[in-house]
């Protein structure tokens, strides 16, 4: 079997920075991604700790799910990492360092179109290692009430997303996002975080969304009708976009590229973790591989046995975590 997914890992060519605000805090955030080794993966390191010890972009290091992904460790964590998280999964990126000076990742405009823009300006360069993928055999599912999410065999990685609102300006919106296609730039990079007016309000009363403004979030108006932003939408459907955007950026966290189609329904960042477990709880639905240099599957197809034991050799990401698994289905 061919993919159009590159085999090799790749890594920026040359360091990037920027400098935001951060959604919830409020103050300045730096932040800087810079090269690194192969099997490195994503990490995050804090430069305004005395010592910081590596975090990495994985979903065993998940500790929050409430309005936005946090990871942590026993010495910091790292809050708002989707939008940062997709934009280096969108642009082919396997390994790199995050610096960062704050407990969160700056908002930027609400979307991953500044990251993306800076590590397009960077390029990547390919390295001498390989990718290992992660390809679903059986459905996978996580239910979660009147909300659920699922992953099916799919020889690529395809997103679809739906949600349902009363609201007139929302309704009902689907969208279908095929991830080797090229198009992340384009077609969802730069859908914006949302939420309703009186939703911020409360958030400010409560000490957070300090760095929430027109400038970072889709403010839908009182009468559900229409957005307080002046330039409006950038896609008439933005708001599945940035959805669909925000469960690219969490499904980076499994640690490398999954071949499969997701398909989630009313689903959040909670429910993203949820379908994570569920992949983990399940070897005997998925099995992994190495590309080789024509991008077909190397030996290791025919020589691993994919339990979970062996998993954790090849994808680090594959531990156990003490929050709830949920309801599975």
């Amino acid at each position: 079997m061919s993919l159009s997914l590159d085999p090799h890992q790749y890594t920026l060519k040359e360091s990037v920075s920027c400098c935001g605000v951060g959604l919830h805090s409020g103050r300045t955030v730096n932040l800087s991604i810079k090269p690194a080794s192969i099997n490195s993966g994503i990490r995050f390191f804090r430069t305004d700790m005395p010592t910081s010890t590596a975090l990495p972009a994985h979903m065993d290091k998940i500790v929050d799910t409430r309005l936005a992904t946090t990871l942590g460790n026993d010495h910091f964590k790292i809050s708002t990492t989707e939008h940062l998280m997709a934009a280096l999964h969108g642009f082919g990126i396997d390994n790199a360092d995050v610096e960062i000076d704050a407990t969160e990742v700056p908002i930027m405009d609400g979307s991953a179109g500044p990251f993306f823009k800076m590590l397009r300006d960077s390029g990547k360069r390919k390295q001498n290692g390989f990718r290992k993928v992660l390809r679903i055999t059986k459905p996978i599912s996580y239910i979660d009430g009147d909300k659920h999410i699922s992953i099916s065999p799919y020889e690529g990685l395809k997103v679809t997303g739906e949600i349902c609102f009363d609201d007139t300006v929302i309704k009902t919106q689907k969208y279908t996002f095929d991830f080797f296609s090229d198009q992340f730039g384009d077609e969802i990079a730069q859908a914006r975080t949302f939420g309703y007016v009186e939703e911020v309000e409360e958030l400010w009363a409560n000490g957070l969304a300090l760095g929430g403004s027109l400038a970072n979030v889709i403010a839908i108006h009182w009468n559900r009708k229409s957005v307080l932003n002046e330039d409006g939408l950038r896609y008439k459907d933005e708001f599945i976009r940035h959805k669909v955007l925000d469960l690219v950026g969490d499904l980076a966290l499994l640690g490398g590229p999954v071949l499969g189609h997701v398909q989630a329904y009313k689903a959040g960042h909670a429910q993203h973790f949820g379908l994570m477990q569920a992949i983990v709880a399940s070897p005997g639905s998925w099995e992994m591989f190495e590309m080789n240099t024509d991008g077909r599957f190397s030996a290791l197809e025919n020589i691993v046995n994919f339990s979970r034991p062996a998993s954790k050799s090849l994808f680090p990401t594959f531990h156990s975590n003490s929050l709830p698994v949920g309801s599975l289905a």
